[in-house]
C-alpha cells in the first residue's frame, strides 16, 4: 500500500461546560486519502478490493460528498479555495482525513485538509465542517507549526447544533499526520469557554486486512454516528438546553481564520 494515504484509529471525545455539563466519548478511525493518489489511474481503488471510489463496496470514497459537492476533482477545488484566501500553495500534497463511506452511507461533521508545499513543509488546513441539515461550510487557515503543534483560529459563521450560537470563536490546536494525528477545537462565546471537542488516532497502514478488522473493531461506524448525534440532541432536549433556530448558512463556501499565538492547553486537548 503506498505510505501516503493511511487510517487512523482511535477517539473522539467532546464536552459541554455550560449551562449545563454534557460530554460524551466514541471509538472511531479515520481514512488519510492523499488527493494524488485517488486521482491516479492505478490509485488506492485500483490496489484495494474492499475499497473504491465512486461506486459502492464495503468502503468508499465518493468525491460528491466534499467540497461544492458538485463530483469534480477535489484538489482543483481546494486549491482554488486557498488561492482565493490569499495562501500561498505551490502544488505540493493535499491529503483528506475523513470517515469513509461504510456500505454506502457516510456522514462526516468534520473533514481535514492538510495543505503542504513540495518540499513537506504545511502551508495550510481546511476544515470542512457538514452539519445535519445537508450545509457545509470550511474554515481556512495558515498552518504555522510551533514544535510540531499547530494552532490557529477562526470566527463561528456557520450554524452546527440548535444547542449553540453563531457569537463564537474557534481555537485549534493540531497535530497533522504522523505515528498519530490530533484536531483539539476549543469555542468561547462572551461568557467563556463552552465547549472542547477532541479527536485523535495512531495510524495504521490502509490495507484490506486492516479494513477488515475495523470492520469488525468499529461495526457500521458512520450509521453510528448519525445515531449518536441525534441521541445525544435528546439528552440535551431532556436537560432542557436552549434550542436556538436554525439561521441562514454563509453566501460565501469559506471563513479565513488565521494562524494563533501559543496558548494554555484545555483538559481535552492532547
Amino acid at each position: 500500500m503506498k505510505e501516503r494515504s493511511a487510517l487512523y484509529v482511535g477517539r473522539v471525545r467532546h464536552h459541554r461546560f455550560r449551562p449545563r455539563p454534557h460530554a460524551l466519548s466514541y471509538r472511531v478511525f479515520w481514512t488519510l486519502l492523499d488527493l494524488d493518489e485517488i486521482d491516479e489511474i492505478d490509485g488506492l481503488a485500483g490496489e484495494l478490493r474492499l475499497f473504491s471510489r465512486n461506486r459502492f463496496n464495503l468502503y468508499s470514497f465518493r468525491d460528491a460528498d466534499y467540497g461544492d459537492r458538485s463530483g469534480k476533482p477535489l484538489r482543483p477545488q481546494v486549491e482554488a479555495m486557498l488561492a482565493e484566501a490569499g495562501i500561498a500553495h505551490d502544488g505540493g500534497p493535499i491529503r483528506l482525513l475523513t470517515m469513509p463511506r461504510i456500505l454506502g452511507y457516510a456522514f462526516n461533521p468534520l473533514s481535514t485538509y492538510f495543505c503542504y508545499r513540495r518540499d513537506g513543509s504545511l502551508c495550510a488546513t481546511v476544515y470542512e465542517v457538514h452539519n445535519t441539515f445537508g450545509e457545509v461550510h470550511s474554515y481556512v487557515a495558515p498552518a504555522v507549526l510551533d514544535g510540531g503543534v499547530l494552532r490557529q483560529e477562526a470566527g463561528k459563521v456557520f450554524h452546527v447544533s440548535p444547542f449553540m450560537g453563531l457569537d463564537m470563536r474557534y481555537a485549534f490546536t493540531v497535530t497533522p499526520p504522523d505515528a498519530r494525528v490530533s484536531i483539539a477545537i476549543d469555542a468561547q462565546d462572551g461568557e467563556g469557554r463552552m465547549i472542547a471537542a477532541v479527536l485523535s488516532g495512531e495510524r495504521v497502514a490502509l490495507s484490506d486486512t486492516a479494513l477488515l478488522r475495523l470492520l469488525v473493531t468499529h461495526p457500521l461506524l458512520t450509521l453510528k454516528v448519525t445515531a449518536a448525534i441525534h441521541w445525544h440532541a435528546l439528552r440535551l432536549l431532556a436537560k432542557r438546553i436552549r434550542w436556538r433556530p436554525h439561521p441562514a448558512a454563509p453566501a460565501r463556501g469559506f471563513t479565513l481564520g488565521s494562524a494563533a499565538a501559543p496558548h494554555a492547553k484545555g483538559p481535552l486537548q492532547p
